[in-house]
């Protein structure tokens, strides 16, 4: 493991002992010494000019162009706040702070030799000893991810704390790569997944991405697509560009942007891609998108001109919160280069600034008076109205000297500063930095360096005047619940609308398209009984089981309960028919009464014939009991009374039938025959009826019929029927009055050779035919029919069975006795060849 370390080291130093005799260690752009260095890394200039390398000549230095005044804000920022300090009573009193800040020119070469001649100090090549101490004891910067973690690993090898006021990368939280590094500025692994939130509020589910290639660019989008595919957002495109790249890669990015579909774009962009792409976005006339940014270029006035507002207007995005420092406007104000006239970074500030030279020689520019204000100009540097990554330079250089202060404390018993105790450990544990600033904002640092991730949500809006203002509409806290730390508020604005596929209404399901993102589906009707009451729907809900879909599909609605009424055309008729029998049934009684002394009445055994079409009436009557909204005890009526009136009338018919084959065949003087047979009737029908009512007692007892509700043979609705409780019960019943019928036509059936004037055997004979047959002929009926046709099957067998024994066995009867009055008499009934006895 040592082994490893030293040649970690090795190679460390060889690559700084290189670095160092190619490219030396620039002087910084300004420094002042004080007992306590702070070192800054900001990239004052946008522009790194790259010589030619040969393998024989040296490379020349490297030269950095094009001053960024907002960066150079930043850096007169930090002389501020450390000239607050200096004056302050409070914070490290008789200790001075100075500075000494070097030019990262937002590239990591130029970041390498600002941390070396952060560290090393000014000298071109090594000390002869390495054995010395840093020249700074604590660095803020840089700007850029990218060179901050340059700037991290090369200081924290020495053990020197980085803060940096506006690197952002996710990855700078790791302790074991990046141990001294803090930040006042959230991580971007927070402002990730707020943007996915923001696009998820408004409901964008296809976004288009571009995003810097770099650390900052490729983490941040990493974990944005990440936390928007858990949201349920679609990606369709992630570019990226630099702003080194070609403008043939340029170009092409927005020609990708300009082709795609989606409506909102997402860029994770720092400031000098933004501007880049703005440019070929102009020239290539892209109008008509929504831009969602970072905090690196949402709050940027470079890019809130007019000539962008085509393309920006309705921009929204997350900043840091806007502050204000008192006192720095003014500060800014007093820049000049006579605080220093050796230094050249002043001078050229204030040649960029006015658009003048110091030297006369050159022609056709203005020389610089001094005298110029910068009052009168407006511009990033004077600009203090965006206070928001100045406020975090402001804080970091704080909260330096906080934690030196808390350092210091071992010494201030004593004038002087105890150096054996000052310098032997970097900044102290990050819970001992916890402190307040003057406007009241606390500042303190989690373990992993990052201070609170709050933000502010800010919209680009057009003021009366048409410029560009930063609306600030909502806020984003990190410490908050799930559920709470985005908060938005009411805009009476228009925003577009970004999806693959339209939405699918209620009703409808999402059908992902083979080959396309999840967000690109169509839009499928949900089956029957299954609904789905939200739009975009993944799935549709199964309803109850004793619910429904409604037409829409989008509501379950109680299922239409089903079972043969009086209301409906079928069981009207079928009670009709029922109602018509037995009244029929009720006009044969009657004609039977009216002619009861007549020979025929007499020779068709009235007691029987009666109690036949009674029976029958109740045949006919029982009918409606299987008609209407079956209940406990309508259930167990219709069955019982069915098998038991049925049974009573088979029964009369059998004892009938009986009682005529004993009458013809009986060997007797005539007159004993009916004494017999009177009580031997009443004990067939008796008995015959006893036997059912016993069956249907225990039937009752042991498994009685009770409603119940069908919900297998139709999904769509409820069949309400009379379950049988036990089907041994009922075709015991039924397969009772079948013997009865059996034996019943047998009998008949031997009886149809007697006398054809009263041969009334053969009718019974065409009755039992006629009964069998359709209760025959129900069974498959009774067991295929579905839902109410069951009942209706049955009512139609009780009623045809009925009508069958009604007509075959009293028609004839009823014939001679209202038509043929003349062959209602005894010597014809008693037929021509009746032999005398």
């Amino acid at each position: 493991m040592a082994i490893h370390v030293i040649h970690v080291y090795f190679l460390f130093f060889l690559y700084v002992f290189v670095l160092l005799k190619l490219y030396g260690t620039k002087f910084p752009l300004l420094f002042k010494s004080g007992d306590i260095m702070i070192g800054g890394a900001f990239f004052v200039h946008s522009q790194v000019s790259a010589s030619s390398v040969t393998s024989s000549d040296a490379p020349d230095p490297l030269i950095c162009t094009r001053l960024n005044f907002r960066e150079f804000r930043f850096a007169q920022t930090m002389i501020f706040a450390i000239e607050e300090i200096n004056n302050s009573s409070s914070l490290l009193p008789n200790i001075s702070v100075g500075y000494k800040i070097f030019d990262s020119c937002g590239s990591t070469l130029p970041s390498t030799r600002a941390a070396l001649g952060l560290i090393n100090g000014q000298e071109r090549t090594f000390g002869k000893s390495c054995s010395g101490q840093s020249t700074v004891h604590a660095i803020v910067g840089a700007t850029k991810s990218s060179s901050t973690i340059v700037l991290s690993q090369i200081a924290g090898i020495f053990q020197i704390p980085v803060i940096s006021h506006f690197s952002t990368c996710a990855c700078l939280s790791n302790r074991k790569e990046h141990p001294s590094f803090f930040r006042t500025i959230p991580s971007d692994y927070y402002q990730s997944r707020a943007l996915a939130q923001l696009v998820k509020h408004f409901g964008w589910t296809w976004v288009g991405a571009v995003r810097s290639d770099n650390d900052y660019g490729n983490n941040g989008m990493a974990t944005f697509i990440e936390a928007a595919t858990q949201e349920g957002i679609c990606v369709e495109y992630s570019e990226a560009i630099s702003w080194t790249s070609l403008d043939e890669q340029v170009e092409r990015v927005v020609r990708v942007i300009k082709t795609g579909t989606a409506k909102v774009v997402v860029a994770f962009l720092g400031y000098d891609e933004m501007d880049i792409l703005l440019e070929e976005a102009l020239r290539q006339n892209i109008t008509g998108l929504q831009w969602v940014g970072s905090e690196s270029w949402i709050t940027s006035s470079n890019l809130a001109l007019r000539k962008y507002s085509g393309i920006l207007t309705g921009s929204i995005g997350f900043a840091i919160k806007k502050a204000k420092i008192a006192g720095l406007q003014e500060f800014l104000l007093q820049v000049h280069p006579s605080q220093d006239p050796q230094n050249h970074i002043l001078r050229e500030f204030w040649e960029e600034t006015f658009g003048c030279s110091f030297q006369p020689s050159l022609q056709g520019v203005k020389q610089c008076s001094g005298s110029e204000r910068l009052r009168d100009i407006k511009n990033p540097f004077t600009d203090v109205s965006e206070l928001r990554i100045s406020n975090n330079v402001y804080k970091a250089v704080y909260a330096v000297a906080h934690a030196m202060h808390s350092m210091l404390k071992c010494g201030e018993k004593s004038e002087e500063v105890n150096m054996s105790c000052t310098w032997k450990s970097i900044l102290p544990p990050k819970e001992d930095v916890n402190f307040s600033l003057q406007s009241g904002e606390k500042v303190y640092f989690d373990e992993r360096g990052d201070p609170p991730a709050t933000y502010q949500l800010v919209n680009w809006q057009k003021n009366s005047a048409g410029d560009t203002v930063f609306v600030t509409v909502g806020s984003y806290d990190a410490s908050l619940p799930d559920g709470k730390q985005f908060t938005i508020k009411e805009m009476n604005l228009t925003w577009p609308i970004s999806v693959c596929s339209e939405s699918c209404f209620p009703g409808f399901r999402q059908a992902v398209i083979k080959g396309k993102p999840i967000c690109c589906f169509s839009c499928i009707a949900c089956a029957a009984g299954e609904i789905s009451n939200s739009t975009n729907s993944a799935e549709c809900s199964p309803c109850p089981l004793e619910y429904w879909s409604n037409e829409d599909h989008n509501k379950c609605v109680p299922k239409v309960i089903e079972f043969l009424s009086y209301e409906e055309t079928m069981g009207a008729l079928l009670a009709g028919f029922s109602l018509f029998g037995a009244s029929l049934t009720l006009v044969v009684s009657f004609v039977f009464f009216w002619f009861r002394h007549t020979p025929l009445v007499k020779a068709s055994n009235s007691e029987l014939s009666f109690l036949l079409l009674l029976s029958l009436t109740l045949c006919f009557l029982c009918a409606l009991t299987f008609i209407g909204q079956p209940t406990d005890w309508s259930c167990m009526l219709r069955h019982v009374a069915f098998g038991i009136t049925f049974a009573l009338c088979i029964s009369c018919i059998l004892t009938k039938t009986i009682t005529v084959v004993i009458a013809f065949t009986a060997k007797r003087p005539a007159n004993t025959v009916p004494q017999c047979s009177v009580l031997l009737q009443r004990m067939g029908v008796l008995g015959g009826t006893f036997l059912q009512v016993l069956i249907c007692v225990v039937w009752l007892t042991l498994a009685p019929p009770f409603p119940h509700k069908n919900t297998v043979y139709a999904a769509e609705r409820i069949i309400l029927e009379c379950s049988l409780g036990s089907s041994i019960g009922f075709w015991v019943v039924l397969g009772y009055i079948g013997l009865l019928a059996v034996l019943c036509l047998i009998l008949a059936f031997l009886a149809r050779k007697l006398p054809d004037n009263f041969n009334e055997a053969k009718f019974i004979t065409f009755s039992m035919l006629i009964f069998i047959a359709v209760w025959v002929t129900f069974i498959p009926a009774y067991v295929s029919s579905p839902g109410k046709f069951t009942v209706a099957v049955e009512i139609f067998a009780i009623l045809a069975s009925s009508f069958g024994l009604l007509f075959c066995i009293f028609a004839p009867k009823c014939y001679i006795l209202l038509l043929k009055p003349e062959r209602n008499t005894k010597n014809h009934m008693m037929g021509r060849n009746q032999v005398k006895t």
